[in-house]
């Protein structure tokens, strides 16, 4: 039998029944639907935590110190004082692979501006932390090296602190304000940059140099942490790496002995967030896709009634020559022609309700052409297995016993 004709006979079938066809093709309707939305959200995620991390500085590698140990009881990372101004040197000398590299050294306090105060963190940075951070100075300017020698009490703040210090719109640049009793004059004013994937408002910064914060603010000698970035996104692993083995020598660690620090890329966490989003996909799919299985098992279902209730027209058609492969195929047809029939309408109800999503709930998604066809290939290949042995048994029908059948 022509393919052709296979398909105008199903068609004819289905139309005969309407309502009980819309009813079979639901559950692949909804599995359908599930499956593209979950992937397209999935895979919005991924893309948004990616662009997030990557706007922090993708080929951004930092150190911090590793935990100690005191009294058998290992203490938090905050209380090892192993990286110091050596360590930075050291690094600037030998690294192959860094385009830029600065210390860190943080604490909290209150911004006072007259009679306006806010909670915030000042960080003693060098001047190139702005290009390893992917921050800008939207006006003033950075402070620099000299004034990282002469510990100069300058600093460049976040919208943020614009905000809330200067709430009448006055020009922050010029003004001097007061950090834990410590006046600094406001040299420059970041970019807004707004929250970063942990949720941390990046614009809540204040800026100055690293020695003022050591010397003046926290009265300590070792660095808090090293931010670096590395001349290219493709060699940030190998900056790592080669970051680790310089500081083990400035720290003269033998082959046995642990790092007494903690090296990560910009890289790493991408590939951990995106992993941890992968994981989630992957379940969120499979549980959409127990619809699928629904679904299918609704096709093996009617198809059986089907079969039944067609008994003697398949018997008298074999009566007249029909053979047993065009019964299997004419009942295969059906079943795959409702798992697509229903395999398009979930796709279309997929990418509405992604767009919904994606416009009234204003989640991140991407729909890509590799979900579509993966959950068409399913649709076709479910009409297939559940359709298989209802068309088989129909097949294989004795014609006499078929004829008589009530």
């Amino acid at each position: 039998m022509k393919a052709i004709n296979l398909l105008k006979i199903a068609w004819k079938a289905l139309q005969r029944n309407k309502t009980r066809a819309f009813l079979t093709m639901l559950g692949i309707i909804i599995g359908v639907a599930s499956v593209i939305a979950m992937l397209a959200i999935g895979e919005g995620s991924k893309q948004s935590i990616k662009t997030q991390i990557s706007s922090m500085g993708s080929n951004m590698v930092f150190v911090r110190p590793g935990s100690d140990m005191a009294g058998g009881v290992r203490q938090g990372s905050s209380s090892s004082q192993v990286l110091t101004l050596n360590d930075l040197e050291e690094l600037e000398e030998k690294s192959t692979v860094l385009s830029a590299i600065s210390p860190q050294v943080n604490g909290g306090g209150q911004v006072i501006y007259g009679a306006n105060n806010w909670p915030s963190s000042i960080y003693g940075v060098a001047p190139n932390y702005i290009d390893i951070r992917k921050l800008s100075v939207e006006s003033g300017i950075m402070f620099t090296e000299k004034d990282v020698k002469t510990m100069g009490k300058v600093a460049v703040i976040g919208q943020t602190i614009v905000e809330n210090i200067f709430p009448n719109g006055e020009d922050p640049v010029g003004k001097t304000i007061r950090f834990n009793k410590i006046p600094f004059k406001i040299i420059g004013v970041l970019a807004e940059k707004g929250e970063n994937t942990f949720g941390q408002d990046q614009d809540d910064i204040i800026l100055a140099p690293y020695t003022t914060v050591q010397k003046r603010l926290l009265a300590i000698t070792h660095l808090q942490s090293i931010l670096a970035s590395a001349s290219s996104e493709e060699v940030a692993e190998q900056a790592a790496e080669e970051m680790a083995e310089i500081l083990r020598a400035s720290h003269k660690l033998s082959s046995t002995d642990e790092d007494d620090f903690e090296v990560r890329s910009q890289q790493e966490l991408i590939s951990t967030f995106s992993a941890t989003s992968e994981i989630l996909t992957v379940l969120l799919v499979a549980i959409a896709s127990i619809s699928l299985l629904v679904g299918g098992i609704g096709i093996m279902n009617i198809m059986y009634v089907s079969v039944t209730e067609r008994t003697r027209e398949i018997g008298l058609r074999m009566a007249i020559g029909g053979r047993g492969v065009d019964i299997l195929l004419q009942f295969l047809v059906e079943s795959i022609l409702i798992s697509i029939t229903g395999g398009l309408i979930g796709v279309a109800l997929g990418i509405g309700s992604t767009l919904v999503v994606s416009n009234m709930l204003m989640w991140p998604t991407v729909i890509t052409s590799s979900s579509i066809i993966i959950s068409f290939a399913v649709c076709a290949v479910t009409g297939i297995f559940f359709g298989w042995y209802p068309a088989r048994k129909a097949s294989s029908l004795d014609p006499i016993i078929a004829l008589r059948y009530e």
